[in-house]
């Protein structure tokens, strides 16, 4: 199998989104339509409690783990970054859900799991560190996805075209916040004006 048709199906498979299918079956509202708008484990969570999370969570994790282990088998190494990069961008704008879904975390971190072992460990213990500090879920996002890139660009050997898919993944997550960075923003605002 070739770089692209990996490429295209684990973006076809990164479209299923399990938050709204999850939600769906439970009878609960879109999940892009409550709290942060976002098709995700947070807003699972928020509307389905513990367990339904961590079971989307496992999902989307699982899923990862799986299409990490095929490009590792199936591709030379150099190619493998970039099939995460294509977990990402599925689940962000999944072709089956009107291209409006998650922020790609639970992939990125499911995909790594194989890549990077130590580093997908480390950025859970970084994220919930960083989530006891400051209690705000897309922070604590951002330097597990910080850790799990500087994992992943680690074991690459220095090359550049696993650097590159990496980067950019890393940058895609982070562009897939700045709606909730500008959130923050505003309102640390409002309370400073008082």
């Amino acid at each position: 199998m070739d770089v692209a048709a990996l490429f295209v199906l684990a973006y076809l498979a990164a479209s299923v989104n399990f938050a709204i299918i999850v939600l769906h079956l439970l009878g609960k509202a879109d999940p892009r339509t409550q709290f942060s708008g976002n098709a995700g484990t947070t807003n699972v969570f928020r509307q389905a409690g513990r367990g339904w999370a961590a079971v989307v969570l496992l999902l989307d994790v699982g899923r990862a783990v799986g299409f990490a282990a095929l490009a590792l088998w199936l591709l030379p190494s150099v190619w493998v970054p970039w099939i995460g990069f294509a977990l990402v961008l599925g689940n962000r704008f999944p072709c089956f859900h009107g291209f409006r879904g998650g922020k790609g975390v639970a992939n990125y971190l499911g995909f790594t799991v194989l890549i990077a072992p130590w580093g997908a460990v480390l950025s859970c213990l970084v994220w919930v560190v960083v989530h006891r500090i400051v209690r705000i879920p897309f922070v604590a996002s951002f330097f597990m996805i910080l850790t799990l890139g500087g994992a992943t660009v680690a074991a690459s050997g220095g090359q550049a075209i696993p650097i590159a898919g990496t980067v950019a993944t890393a940058l895609f997550v982070f562009w897939n916040h700045r709606g909730n960075v500008a959130a923050l923003v505003e309102e640390r605002r409002r309370k400073a004006g008082g």
